[in-house]
């Protein structure tokens, strides 16, 4: 008899669960039309909200900051969602054809319920998302090792070109002058004495907050400019690149006119308008920072308003002799007694050829 009974209860237990499971399957088809309503309305408002979060997340952006990595995961969930919703609207209307009897039964059962199963648990997922769109922060300071100036690979320095460096370096120093023109011919080395000046800002910063390195060039482009400098300010980014180029200098002015920066120009051939990229222009009043740039042509310093020039002259005959030395090798120079008689000849008419602009142009 007791085991009757337990027989009777299990096969209770048993149909009772096979009943809620039948239930529970029934209801994702019944509710099919429902959920797929709910869910759309509730992904609107989710991207409304997400859309919120997100210029939030810009303006903060554009002061140099960085969004959270519990912001980056929720939009990449939001995102994830908006893509599962649109599937799922895309294959609703092919699954709502094989409903019938009102939308409570199917004549493709197993298909049904799956697909309402799933848009079930997809309209739980959004109303989740919705729920946690209340974040207190969106963004925190970036906090990174930043180096004054990159290193720029270099050659030694030409012979006779320290001193011109040392006054250069004294001008930068010293406050002396705001916007400095190194002009001279090509080939003299004025490349060189630029990057020597960059690069004696690695080990020690000088209360610079900035040196900032610029090939300009004959095609000379405002924007690619501000890209080089943006992307040492760290301003640049995806949504930055997209930015007018006078939004960009607002930008970039604001950043530069509260830091004490150097920028190095190199290869000018025209004007460039510091004002229109958006750097602060030094002026008598205010050297704090700098400008330096290097051009074959002496009218271009006059046009960047050049507080101090200086010219990269070619070398002397003495100097010009000593780099070919220094080139060629004593062992070469004194593998035979008519070689060092040839080679300062050689060295002498190069030395002439430079000076009449023929060489390096």
């Amino acid at each position: 008899m007791g085991n009757i009974i337990g027989i009777q209860i299990s096969c209770d237990a048993i149909f009772t669960l096979c009943l809620n499971c039948t239930v529970n399957k029934a209801t994702y088809v019944r509710q099919l039309k429902d959920n797929l309503r709910a869910l759309q309305s509730e992904l609107e408002k989710l991207i409304e909200a997400r859309n919120d979060v997100m210029r939030r997340v810009e303006v903060a952006e554009q002061r140099r900051m960085k969004r959270t990595d519990q912001v980056q995961g929720w939009l990449s969930r939001v995102q994830a969602a908006e893509t599962e919703v649109g599937q799922l609207t895309r294959d609703s209307p092919q699954e709502i054809d094989k409903l019938c009897l009102g939308g409570y039964c199917s004549r493709n059962y197993k298909s049904s319920y799956r697909f309402g199963k799933l848009v079930a648990e997809t309209l739980l997922v959004v109303r989740t998302l919705m729920g946690e769109r209340a974040f207190d922060e969106v963004v925190v300071e970036i906090v990174e090792e930043s180096f004054v100036a990159d290193e720029r690979p270099t050659e030694p320095l030409v012979v006779g070109l320290q001193s011109i460096l040392e006054q250069v370096w004294s001008c930068l120093v010293q406050e002396t002058a705001g916007i400095i023109g190194l002009y001279g011919m090509g080939g003299v080395g004025k490349t060189t004495l630029l990057t020597l000046l960059n690069n004696k800002f690695l080990n020690r910063p000088y209360g610079f907050d900035f040196v900032i390195w610029v090939v300009v060039s004959k095609d000379l482009q405002l924007e690619k400019i501000q890209e080089t400098i943006g992307k040492k300010i760290g301003l640049f980014d995806g949504l930055w690149k997209n930015r007018s180029r006078e939004e960009k200098a607002l930008d970039i002015f604001k950043v530069l006119s509260k830091k004490k920066f150097v920028l190095l120009l190199d290869d000018l051939w025209e004007r460039v308008d510091l004002t229109k990229v958006g750097v602060p222009v030094p002026n008598s009043r205010n050297v704090a920072s700098k400008v330096v740039f290097t051009t074959r042509l002496l009218d271009v310093c006059g046009l960047m308003e050049a507080h101090k020039k200086f010219k990269v002259e070619c070398l002397s005959d003495e100097d010009a002799w000593q780099l070919f030395r220094e080139k060629v090798g004593e062992e070469t120079l004194n593998y035979h007694h008519d070689i060092p008689e040839l080679a300062q000849m050689v060295a002498k008419e190069c030395g002439e050829m430079e000076r009449q602009n023929i060489l390096f142009i």
